[in-house]
């Protein structure tokens, strides 16, 4: 069998994989294949990220000083605060 550690998107440096990953991203707004999601689509899709999360086991549970600091912390960035 053939040594493929050298190989493939996710053997690069984790700087490369992002720099890679941005292009594909640009180029999918330029084109206007990007799904650009509303608010009801992204709270859908982080409710399923966090269900399978914790049926994997690895979900990060917050205790309610870091729930209140991550839920501060968002707010200010959907309002573009600090």
């Amino acid at each position: 069998m053939a040594n493929t550690d050298n190989r493939g998107f996710a053997s690069m440096d984790k700087d490369k994989q992002e720099e890679i990953a941005s292009k594909g991203g640009k180029a999918a707004h330029e084109s206007g294949n990007a799904h650009e999601f509303n608010s009801e689509e992204a709270r859908k899709a982080g409710q399923k990220g966090g269900k399978v999360a914790h049926e994997r086991g690895t979900a990060h549970e917050f205790d309610s000083k870091e729930a209140q600091k991550a839920g501060k912390k968002g707010g200010q960035n959907s309002r573009g605060g600090n």
